[in-house]
């Protein structure tokens, strides 16, 4: 079965699944209703690490809703994410404004020509030109005017002199002033075009929002939310949870609360909970094998603990799981197997490997890069190097304590190198209070480099139904993260990680 035609016609399926487009309409299955949910007429924000969906569930919803009373507007934020603030603000409300406009019949853009729709728009267009502040100097003169007469010889008359007493002002044109002050006039605007156009919702479906600098996200979300809320326009944003800031407690809130303004959609399967990710992923590669005549791949593909083995390498998420899933078969049918093994799963997620979740953490988090690696080094060396296993305990208390440094970790989880495991658990060895544990993402360890390493072996449990190993994993203090950041080293996390390889080879 591993080498008919349409397990080949699976592989190019998946291939081609791999990049979302918004002018295509990618493969989406839908298990969880997210398609219907996103209908509602409410503001919603959808959370899941790179390939676990987001872009995939916003496109298809924009390319299948077939309402003619709603209108989509599909924007990336990738297209946006270099701008200033608050220029990104003026972009969105472009981006809307227009695709609203271009969506007019051709009637309706003759007779609407003048609208305060198109009259916002040319505004907003010369905001985009600006500066985003300028000196504006405004000369005020004042004009004394005097006259005398003389009279001798030929020489008559009246004879005026002025005098200019100029005075120099100086003051601000901000364009966040311009955007707030004409807010009220933008919403009107286009409420006026919705009805108008008899539509009863729009969607505004704003992708992978974490791309916009984390410290300027309140102010943007806030700004968007201001201008629909009271409208028949509704925010559906996309972005990866611990790269996103909704709010900001200044003398007043900015942003937006969630389950208050805006609910959430979690796409999310993590490895804390084997069974839901493999159901899922199983379901999944089913549903893409029925595209191509294969009714059970999910079965028939694997030999047996391949499949569990596929799910643990991929972190849970799907385009992770078919990316490994689509070179494991390659690997397999290249030695004439019958079957995937798991060697073919743990060769090709190595293939895949940390690398490329490095590249991807890298483009994510900017700025904040450098403190990332510097923590994540440092989690290796202390689990690989110093404690040979493969996995740790973070302190509950301590991540209360330590909130910044806490964030990190986590988004070297949404960075797809750490994998939560357990988000509550005991220690053994009668070490007090409560922990999360984490694991290694498998690209880390695979063969041949886990020699000398105990691999905790966290899906598997004991007759008194706890992970085994997890709760003898050692405690990683957060005090040691804050070390690297201020101490720092000179080696990459690419030489790091190849240094250790090369130590293992020798064994």
């Amino acid at each position: 079965m591993i080498n008919s035609p349409e397990t080949k016609k699976l592989i190019n399926l998946i291939k081609d699944s791999f990049r979302v487009r918004p002018n295509q309409n990618p493969v989406y299955i839908d298990f969880s209703n997210n398609l219907e949910r996103l209908k509602a007429k409410q503001h919603q924000i959808i959370f899941g690490r790179r390939g676990s969906g987001k872009s995939c569930l916003l496109v298809h919803f924009k390319n299948t809703i077939s309402d003619k009373d709603s209108l989509e507007i599909y924007i990336e934020a990738d297209e946006i994410k270099r701008l200033g603030y608050p220029d990104i603000l003026t972009r969105l409300l472009l981006s809307i404004m227009e695709k609203i406009l271009t969506s007019r019949n051709w009637w309706q853009k003759i007779i609407y020509s003048k609208s305060k729709l198109n009259k916002s728009i040319k505004n907003l267009r010369k905001l985009l030109d600006q500066a985003e502040s300028r000196q504006v100097k405004q000369e005020e003169s004042q004009t004394t005017n005097y006259s005398t007469k003389a009279e001798k010889g030929i020489f008559s008359g009246s004879f005026g002199k002025s005098n200019s007493l100029g005075k120099l002002s100086e003051f601000q044109e901000s364009k966040l002033d311009t955007l707030e002050r004409y807010l009220s006039d933008y919403k009107n605007a286009l409420k006026e075009e919705i009805e108008k156009r008899n539509l009863q919702t729009v969607y505004i479906l704003l992708d992978d929002f974490y791309l916009i600098k984390k410290e300027r996200q309140p102010d943007v979300v806030d700004y968007l939310h201001r201008l629909v809320r009271g409208t028949e326009m509704y925010l559906k944003i996309g972005t990866v949870k611990h790269r996103t800031t909704l709010v900001r407690n200044e003398e007043q809130t900015i942003g937006v609360v969630l389950n208050q303004d805006i609910e959430p959609i979690n796409l999310d399967r993590t490895l804390e909970n084997l069974t839901a990710p493999t159901q899922f992923l199983s379901n999944l590669l089913n549903s893409l094998g029925e595209k191509v005549g294969l009714s059970n791949p999910a079965n028939d593909l694997f030999n047996p603990q391949a499949l569990e083995k596929l799910v643990i390498a991929s972190g849970g998420v799907p385009r992770d799981f078919l990316t490994i899933l689509a070179d494991a078969i390659e690997n397999a049918i290249s030695q004439n197997r019958n079957h995937i093994t798991p060697t073919n799963v743990w060769k090709s997620a190595s293939s895949f490997s940390y690398q490329n979740k490095l590249k991807d953490l890298r483009v994510d988090v900017g700025a904040d890069a450098q403190s990332i690696e510097k923590v994540f080094r440092d989690i290796l060396k202390f689990c690989i190097i110093d404690k040979k296993r493969t996995s740790f305990l973070v302190s509950q208390e301590e991540a209360q304590r330590e909130i910044n440094i806490h964030e990190l970790i986590l988004q070297l989880m949404d960075g797809k190198l750490l994998h939560i495991i357990e988000p509550d658990t005991s220690a053994a060895s009668n070490r007090s209070g409560r922990y999360e544990a984490y694991t290694l993402d498998f690209s880390l360890f695979m063969e041949p480099r886990k020699r000398g390493i105990q691999i905790i072996e966290f899906w598997n449990f004991d007759e008194s139904g706890r992970r085994i190993g997890v709760r003898e994993s050692p405690i990683y203090s957060l005090e040691n993260a804050k070390n690297a950041i201020s101490n720092g080293d000179d080696i990459t996390t690419e030489t790091l990680i190849d240094n250790f390889e090369n130590e293992q080879s020798s064994l």
